[in-house]
């Protein structure tokens, strides 16, 4: 498939009509795997019901996103005013931060803009007049469309901000009484700008304050303030748990996880390096099996609790967190274990299974068969 665009450039413009509709077609069948493939996790052990249905929120809110953007670039290169998506062809395959901003923004001013835009109906009308009555393609009339579909979606709500606000899930209660333990899951996410990827965050934490973490007034909004700065995957979250340790006395990090969505490999329209670009290339395979994800989760847990004096007679629990001991890793992760896994559909994995390139043995492969169906390779 040609491409258009400077190849030396790191992101790239997407002009053409038809590459621009398979590309979101592509990820729209992405998104729609990586549910299956998160219930998958959930029956094998490594992800709660409770996991699932966090990250399914996030998984879905994806795809909603790139469902609004194809409908914002469905008439790219067709007529003027239409626009072009610009996506990171070099390191992350996603559409770059800055089209999840100017969404965001659009999303700010989505009324405004269909109060100016006629009804589908009135559209769909006014494109069969002029197909049969002036026999010409109704450009102007689709990419009004257009428009009038992606902030519509946007009005809807529901997708993927470059900030994804904390919010908590009630694990429920080890203790009640005079000295109330309760455990919650905390989950936030953003759109990091330094990647060009969606990373999502999940924080169990013990709650040890006398009123209830999301009904505290006081609490709960600096606890959402202090998470949503941290959404850089280039924080280490050894740095972003000791600090909301240290930050909190009453909120105690158990375990957190940071979930990297992407990147995404595609012979047709990225240009990274390494095996998984070969394994594509090498495995020709057709539009819609032309692909690969990569999922990989950060973990860190707290190994035990250490109490430190605070004030004259007051002690406050301190969280002792483990990390990799392997070969040192975990002073550069900042991590306890840090799990690898690439989505690819059945004609790539073939490749990769006769390839073996090294570092791939130890990578969890799930593979997306006929019908959507996910099968788990160690």
């Amino acid at each position: 498939m040609p491409e258009t665009g400077d190849l030396t450039r790191d992101h790239m413009d997407l002009d053409d009509t038809q590459v621009t509709r398979r590309y979101f077609k592509k990820w729209q069948a992405i998104t729609g795997h990586l549910a299956r493939v998160a219930g998958q996790m959930e029956a094998e052990g490594s992800l709660t019901r409770d996991d699932v249905a966090v990250l399914a929120r996030y998984i879905i809110a994806l795809g909603h996103t790139f469902r609004a953007l194809a409908n914002k670039y469905h008439m790219s290169g067709r007529t003027i005013g239409a626009g072009k998506l610009t996506f990171d062809r070099e390191d992350s395959g996603f559409p770059v931060h800055a089209e999840i901003l100017q969404m965001a923004a659009d999303a700010a001013q989505a009324e405004v803009h269909l109060r100016g835009l006629p009804s589908i109906e009135s559209l769909k009308a006014q494109m069969v007049r002029e197909i049969v009555g002036e026999l010409k393609v109704p450009l102007e009339r689709q990419y009004a469309l257009s428009q009038r579909l992606y902030y519509e979606e946007l009005l809807k709500g529901d997708l993927f901000w470059p900030q994804m606000h904390p919010d908590v899930v009630w694990l429920g209660n080890l203790s009640e009484g005079r000295d109330p333990r309760r455990r919650y899951l905390l989950h936030w996410a953003a759109y990091d700008s330094s990647v060009n990827m969606p990373t999502i965050y999940l924080m169990e934490v013990e709650d040890t304050g006398r009123i209830a973490l999301p009904k505290d007034e006081k609490r709960w909004p600096e606890a959402q303030g202090h998470l949503m700065a941290q959404g850089l995957a280039g924080l280490k979250l050894v740095t972003i748990a000791s600090g909301f340790d240290r930050d909190f006395g009453e909120l105690h990090p158990k375990r957190l996880r940071r979930f990297h969505v992407g990147p995404m490999y595609s012979h047709a329209y990225t240009h990274q390096s390494g095996p998984l670009r070969e394994v594509l290339a090498e495995a020709r395979a057709p539009e819609g099996d032309d692909w690969a994800l990569a999922w990989t989760v950060e973990e860190l847990r707290s190994e035990r609790v250490e109490l430190e004096k605070s004030g004259w007679f007051g002690s406050v629990e301190r969280e002792i967190f483990a990390l990799d001991p392997f070969a040192g890793r975990g002073v550069d992760t900042g991590a306890t274990a840090t799990e690898r896994a690439v989505i690819l559909p059945e004609r790539p994995f073939q490749v990769l299974a006769e390839k073996t390139p090294p570092g791939f043995r130890e990578v969890r492969k799930f593979v997306v068969g006929q019908g959507g169906r996910v099968l788990s390779y160690r």
